[in-house]
């Protein structure tokens, strides 16, 4: 069974490349901590104890948001559309 999910990270500075990677290998990046993606009943355990093992749990905060097999999520974009680069000067 699979879960879709979004993750929102805020974590201090040294921890985010870090915890960046990790999130990665698991879910499509968004935009700078945000990521959304689905994920096995493994998986999310697995992401789980390696983010755990990452972050500072009294200073850093992690957000999970899951949708259950069967409900589709609505998502919305307001602003600059997904598919254009942000400015790079």
């Amino acid at each position: 069974m699979r879960v879709y999910t979004i993750l929102v990270y805020d974590t201090a500075a040294e921890r985010n490349a870090g915890v960046l990677r990790t999130c990665r290998r698991y879910l499509r990046h968004q935009q700078r901590s945000v990521f959304e993606g689905e994920l096995s009943a493994a998986q999310f355990v697995r992401l789980r104890e390696e983010l755990r093992q990452r972050i500072d749990a009294d200073y850093d905060h992690i957000l999970v948001y899951t949708f259950p097999p069967g409900t589709d999520p609505q998502r919305q974009a307001w602003g600059r559309p997904d598919d254009e680069p942000p400015d790079i000067l």
